[in-house]
């Protein structure tokens, strides 16, 4: 990755967090923790690496995203609208009467959303289908997952990743968004995982651990999935919940937060600035 592209998609990031942010603003509450920790994947995503097109969300031949955390979705949303997937006045209706945007992911509501999510562990079941779907019909395309480090206490997760691995699914690659935290404590706490990523190895996975906040090993690990052949591949993200925010992160508990337009409107402007600076 050359130095132009890591800065642009470092910039897109702190965009993606700065729309976020108006969207929690406007609300006043949201998941904050969760939607901030998986920023630059969502950047490196959609500003490097699948194949999309805004145009058309439903195209047969794209790469599709499950965000089987979907509390994440206030951050899915600002991606979408940031690509011209939905219009970005829009996302000032997060979670709303009669919005297109609900507080978790809705493909039957929102453009550019490629499975409902929210039910924790369920997402990985739905991205394997979607693998194996498109492996039958002989599509090229990805199926890219983003699943949390507390929804790996889900017996569907392994279910998944044995079944995944035994059908050889090449096209998936999923990310664990690794921020040490689920929704009532600390992971170590609650329910000790050990080695994400060996648990995966484990289960028949390629997998490998990336500062999750670096843009540049996001996607280095990204194209290095792409070269495995007869395996899935995760890529574990060493994350900070609520990371770019910074009454958030500093926050015990940040899982779900009361956002006050202060707080809201001191972030937005250190972000800024950010964006001056890159």
């Amino acid at each position: 990755m050359n130095e132009n592209m890591r800065k642009e998609l470092e910039r897109f990031a702190t965009r993606i967090r700065i729309e976020t942010m108006k969207e929690f603003k406007e609300l006043g509450f949201g998941h904050v923790g969760g939607a901030m920790s998986i920023v630059e994947t969502l950047a490196v995503l959609y500003g490097a690496v699948m194949k999309v097109d805004p145009s058309s969300p439903r195209w047969e031949d794209r790469d599709w995203l499950v965000v089987s955390k979907g509390h994440a979705g206030p951050a899915v949303y600002a991606t979408l609208a940031l690509k011209g997937f939905f219009p970005m006045e829009e996302l000032m209706t997060l979670n709303k009467p009669g919005t297109n945007l609900p507080s978790h992911c809705d493909r039957n509501k929102t453009p550019g959303i490629d499975m409902t999510t929210g039910s924790l562990g369920q997402g990985v079941s739905t991205a394997i289908g979607v693998a194996l779907g498109n492996r039958l019909d002989k599509r090229d395309s990805y199926v890219y997952l983003i699943i949390g480090d507390g929804e790996c206490d889900e017996g569907q997760v392994w279910e998944g990743a044995l079944y995944a691995a035994h059908q050889k699914l090449d096209n998936l690659i999923a990310f664990v968004d690794d921020n040490k935290k689920q929704l009532d404590g600390y992971t170590k706490d609650v329910n000790d995982l050990g080695d994400i990523a060996d648990k995966f190895r484990s289960f028949g996975w390629h997998a490998v651990r990336v500062d999750g906040a670096d843009v540049e090993q996001i996607y280095n690990a990204i194209m290095a999935a792409k070269e495995v052949k007869g395996k899935p591949s995760v890529i574990v993200l060493d994350t900070v919940k609520g990371k770019g925010c910074s009454f958030a992160e500093n926050a015990h508990s940040n899982h779900h937060m009361v956002v006050s337009p202060e707080q809201a409107d001191m972030v937005i402007e250190e972000l800024e600035r950010k964006v001056v600076e890159l």
